[in-house]
């Protein structure tokens, strides 16, 4: 009888202790959603960088971006542009000038507009750089990966695949 009433215990004791744990299934949707808030919060602060891992330049193949320095920052009232360009070209853009190696531009920010859908945000701004002006469209998925499109005047529309990340202040 000692030992049934003993074993009864310990087996409610561990049945116990299972229906305290957490589900890998619970435990991957709060990782999700806690990754979630914070990308939110991220695009909230107006505040953040976006990096590129490829591009997709408009009718060739796409590029790895993980060994070129790359990206698009954005500040509450302006976006600082060092993106690669692979594409056409049109009217006033030489190569080996300013204005002529990549999407590098820094200006005030216009027409800005967030979107939240239901599994990313839609944000939208326009830049008037020094030499050409950029219509931006950055999609923010809620685990933080990003697609960007940059459409200009004087280049072919290209788009690239990535992150947002907080942006690393420099003191």
């Amino acid at each position: 009888m000692k030992a049934i009433v003993t074993s009864f215990f310990v087996l409610f004791s561990v049945l116990i202790g299972f229906a305290q744990e957490k589900t890998k299934q619970q435990i991957k949707e709060e990782q999700k959603a806690a990754k979630q808030k914070a990308t939110e919060a991220l695009v909230d602060s107006k505040e953040y960088e976006f990096q590129a891992d490829m591009a997709y330049p408009q009718g060739t193949r796409s590029i790895n971006m993980t060994t070129n320095p790359n990206f698009l920052r954005f500040r509450k009232d302006s976006i600082h542009s060092e993106m690669p360009f692979f594409g056409r070209a049109y009217s006033g853009v030489g190569y080996g000038t300013d204005n002529g190696g990549g999407l590098d531009f820094k200006g005030a920010i216009q027409n800005y507009s967030i979107k939240k859908g239901k599994k990313n945000f839609i944000i939208k701004a326009d830049v008037k750089g020094d030499a050409d002006s950029y219509n931006i469209l950055l999609t923010v998925y809620f685990d933080g990966g990003a697609d960007l499109s940059i459409n200009s005047t004087k280049r072919s529309p290209i788009s690239y695949r990535g992150r947002i990340n907080k942006l690393e202040i420099k003191k």
